[in-house]
């Protein structure tokens, strides 16, 4: 896996070693994947366990790199006498949505296996899924009988849907589970706030802080500062992603912002409106910060807690037998807790009953 991270390697050959042993210990005859990138999961489960992968992927251009990449490992591959019974995967350009049927869905993954019918069995699996598309994953492995397993990674906690953010739509992101749901709003509701800190661990800040590394920590001060101004300038783009960027001795406002906008909608804003002078007084307050954003992680493992045990009660109360566990190192992977589920004889036969 030349030029990728060493997080996401990690993660992929952690997430890849748990759903071979899932495809051991439930049978299936193809595993999807949702959200596949450039399919890095999906090679290391075809040409090193001999499992057929159907990537999902929305993007018609990840999904051009992905076969590149394909080829040109099958090429190496071939020069090796010791290369066989390996799986290329079938890699799939299709968005699934929150009201995607899973006829819908049968029907995309048949025709791209040229499958004779759907008398088949799948896994369901996802790395760091975003927002909703975690729960969307878990109504289509519930909807699907065909479906037998699913193993995903959550992330971006802040994307989900909830009532208070989209009162009209059918179905949220959270919360999922009835026994939540039966519940006053006032007693269940994350705010966009709680739901981002939830997707942070504090592992690698708090070995900062014993460590007296206090410099590194400044740069939240830099992100506050870039933050307010925004949302005073231009207060509909409130929560707009800005670039990450790493602390250099001796950084100013001034620097980190202009790394932090690079590439997003905010590097065209004009310097005259940028009250830089503020933001340099702003950031004179960076231990305030670092004591506030200290208190906010103490906080983070609850949030993401009542995030995950709900997820595990809406498949629990479908039948469905879940467990979660940590599976990455959280210095490296902050969200690295997976769900994974089976579906039990009672599940399995309301899926027959209902077809």
């Amino acid at each position: 896996m030349k030029r990728v991270k060493p997080k996401k390697q990690h993660e992929i050959t952690r997430m890849a070693e748990i759903c071979a042993l899932s495809c051991r210990t439930t049978p299936v005859d193809f595993v999807v994947d949702f959200g596949a990138g450039v399919g890095h999961l999906a090679r290391i489960l075809g040409y090193g366990f001999g499992i057929q992968v159907c990537c999902f992927e929305m993007q018609a251009e990840l999904n051009q790199q992905a076969v590149a990449i394909d080829m040109k490992l099958e090429s190496i591959a071939a020069k090796l006498a010791e290369a066989s019974g390996y799986k290329r995967p079938v890699h799939l350009t299709q968005r699934l949505e929150s009201n995607t049927e899973p006829a819908q869905f049968i029907a995309g993954i048949r025709d791209t296996l040229q499958l004779a019918s759907d008398d088949f069995r799948f896994g369901i699996i996802g790395l760091h899924p975003c927002g909703n598309l975690g729960a969307t994953l878990m109504r289509m492995f519930l909807g699907c009988s065909q479906a037998k397993f699913l193993n995903f990674v959550g992330c971006c906690y802040q994307k989900m849907s909830t009532p208070a953010t989209h009162p009209g739509a059918e179905v949220h992101g959270y919360p999922l589970s009835s026994f939540l749901q039966s519940k006053p709003d006032t007693d269940t509701n994350l705010s966009y706030e709680a739901r981002e800190i939830s997707c942070h661990a504090m592992e690698v800040y708090r070995d900062r802080l014993q460590a007296g590394q206090y410099d590194h920590l400044k740069i939240h001060s830099f992100r506050a500062a870039a933050e307010r101004m925004i949302v005073q300038q231009f207060p509909h783009l409130r929560h707009c992603a800005l670039r990450n960027v790493k602390h250099a001795p001796g950084m100013l406002f001034d620097d980190y912002f202009q790394k932090a906008v690079q590439g997003t909608r905010f590097e065209m804003i004009e310097r005259q409106v940028l009250s830089i002078r503020q933001c340099d007084a702003d950031v004179q307050h960076w231990k305030r910060l670092v004591i506030f954003y200290t208190l906010r992680l103490m906080l983070a493992p609850l949030v993401e807690s009542i995030i995950l045990y709900d997820r595990a009660l809406f498949l629990s109360e479908n039948d469905c037998q879940v467990e979660v566990q940590a599976i990455f190192n959280p210095r490296l992977s902050p969200r690295n807790h997976i769900t994974r589920a089976v579906k039990t004889r009672r599940c399995l036969s309301n899926n027959l009953g209902q077809q």
